[in-house]
């Protein structure tokens, strides 16, 4: 049977809020530029880096379940027939990934929103903003709710910090980080960012800060507003819950994914 080959380009931190089977978004690009959603995947497709081609059997899900026509899942549960193929790199101002990721870029919010009622359905897609105003850090749940415990176990969401030691749940970040963005047209959003990586960041900037929440934060803070503000060329990935999407919310995106390659004085042709 043909396999798919998918670029990775999306990874997001449990959202244990969503349906168990949608608790980790992954997302990545197929060879002709378009978008999908791979789910439900184990915590050991964690270990695969961005930008890295997969190639394994996927399914589309079932209407009943997942009416999204980006999503799929693993033929095998447990991706006993995937391979890890090549990485794309950074080379050239992050030419390859630009052509890989950027096929189709929305500018305005309202089309993009437009393009994911129906007949189109659009849950997933690249957009750049005109401006990104500032990261906002609002307080969130410190600890999981047993009920999220229980959806995290499902998917096997625990880790081994000390492989003599009991398996413990990947940690809760007890904040929300957002960005507030506008589109060309002058509209602003401000959506949560639910990438792995911005979660991943502050967990490392904790510990080296020995527990201290504020100065992790602004480490965070440092690297998404200071830096990526005034250094990098941003695109958002923006992705549907299914939740609102199939409700019809108002805005169904979030941020599940920040593309971030150096600004350049003058932008290459690609």
């Amino acid at each position: 049977m043909a396999k798919t080959r998918v670029l990775i380009a999306v990874t997001t931190y449990p959202l244990p809020s969503r349906s168990y089977d949608e608790l980790v978004c992954t997302a990545g690009v197929l060879e002709d530029g378009s978008w999908v959603r791979i789910y439900p995947v184990p915590f050991k497709f964690l270990e695969f880096r961005k930008y890295q081609w997969i190639e394994l059997d996927l399914i589309q899900q079932r209407a009943s379940d997942d009416f999204r026509p980006e999503s799929r899942r693993p033929r095998e549960h447990d991706l006993s027939d995937m391979k890890a193929l090549s990485e794309i790199g950074t080379e050239q101002h992050w030419l390859e990934r630009k052509r890989a990721c950027l096929t189709n870029v929305y500018t305005d919010m309202t089309a993009l929103i437009a393009d994911s009622k129906a007949p189109k359905n659009v849950s997933l897609a690249a957009f750049r903003p005109k401006k990104i105003k500032k990261l906002v850090v609002a307080e969130d749940e410190r600890e999981w709710k047993p009920e999220w415990l229980a959806q995290l176990k499902q998917l096997d969401m625990f880790t081994n910090g000390n492989s003599s030691g009991p398996r413990a749940p990947i940690e809760k970040i007890p904040y929300k980080f957002k960005y507030t963005f506008e589109d060309e047209h002058g509209r602003s959003s401000t959506m949560s960012i639910e990438d792995w990586e911005i979660g991943a960041l502050y967990r490392n900037c904790i510990k080296r800060a020995g527990g201290d929440e504020n100065t992790a934060i602004e480490k965070v803070r440092k690297k998404y507003e200071t830096e990526f503000l005034t250094k990098k060329d941003i695109t958002l990935f923006l992705g549907t819950t299914l939740k609102h999407h199939r409700s019809r919310h108002s805005n169904p995106f979030t941020i599940v994914g920040v593309f971030y390659p150096p600004r350049e004085s003058q932008q290459a042709l690609f």
